[in-house]
């Protein structure tokens, strides 16, 4: 199957999750995270939730990170070149949806990539060898790629692994880790 046909079915497998599925699922998400030896790490990148997508629920894995005592970077997107500008979130930090409804930071403290050593990745579906499929537009793979190598990639799947392998491009960035509601997968 291509990339796109494994983009409609997962978004229509998203969009058939009522609210009580999503919100248990992420839940669970966040539950299963807590296995991971990520904890003594310090600075941590967070996707925010776009609902209107039925994304996973981040809060969750937020509380758990704000209560940690971790740095917490979410980011800005730039939809002109396709680059995303990272902010710590701090308690004065304003949020405001684009006009794709991704809430993102209005301004804040500037966190270069480099400094990241874990990041959350939001996907629609997962392989076995760690190639994820995401929206298309290439904004994680960009940033990733401006990441030190021995930053943690995890991705976030509401769904199991897929059995077949995606195709590849020299861009694309696999996931060290994607956490399901049911388990952690290894790459």
């Amino acid at each position: 199957m291509k990339k796109s046909e494994l983009r409609k079915k997962y978004k229509q497998l998203r969009k058939e999750l009522t609210e009580n599925q999503v919100e248990n699922f992420s839940i669970e998400i966040a539950n299963q995270l807590l296995k991971l030896d990520i904890w003594s790490k310090t600075f941590f990148h967070l996707f925010l939730t776009i609902e209107e997508q039925k994304e996973i629920n981040t809060d969750y894995i937020l509380n758990i990170l704000s209560g940690k005592d971790k740095n917490i970077i979410i980011s800005k997107s730039n939809f002109e070149d396709y680059s995303m500008t990272h902010y710590l979130l701090m308690d004065n930090t304003r949020i405001k949806k684009n006009k794709y409804n991704i809430p993102e930071p209005v301004d804040g403290i500037e966190i270069p990539s480099s400094q990241l050593e874990v990041v959350f990745i939001p996907l629609l579906a997962f392989d076995k060898t760690g190639q994820r499929i995401g929206y298309g537009k290439g904004f994680y793979d960009r940033f990733l790629a401006n990441c030190k190598p021995e930053t943690l990639k995890i991705g976030l799947s509401f769904f199991d692994v897929e059995d077949e392998t995606f195709e590849a491009s020299e861009n694309d960035i696999k996931l060290d880790y994607c956490v399901t509601p049911n388990r952690v997968f290894q790459f």
